[in-house]
């Protein structure tokens, strides 16, 4: 990542750490005071993308899936898993009974 990349998402981050909204010109203080370069429309699109957005919720869940499921639904996943598999199964049974229904196979 180049440094005024990284720049302007350290700038973002302080201004999430320190509870303030993130905008186009606390974005280029930040940078300014760096002595980094960066262009004033990427800092707009950054503001503009975090708008809203609780930027240490979205650090905290990197990754997040969404909830852990409960400890009873365990052994329900594995059924699910054994009928998913079975219908592949059929699924593939299917399909090599159609490629002979059309009169060619694999050796023909």
């Amino acid at each position: 990542m180049a440094s005024s990349e990284l720049a302007s998402t350290y700038a973002a981050l302080i201004l999430a750490d320190e509870g303030l909204e993130i905008t186009a010109e606390k974005l280029s203080a930040l940078i300014s005071a760096a002595n980094v370069e960066v262009e004033s429309i990427w800092l707009s699109l950054l503001a503009k993308a975090l708008e809203g957005k609780d930027v240490k919720e979205l650090l905290t869940n990197v990754g997040a899936g969404g909830a852990a499921p409960a400890a009873g639904a365990a052994p329900a996943a594995g059924a699910a898993g054994e009928a998913v598999e079975e219908k592949k199964e059929e699924k593939a049974e299917e399909k090599e009974e159609s490629d002979d229904d059309m009169g060619f196979g694999l050796f023909d």
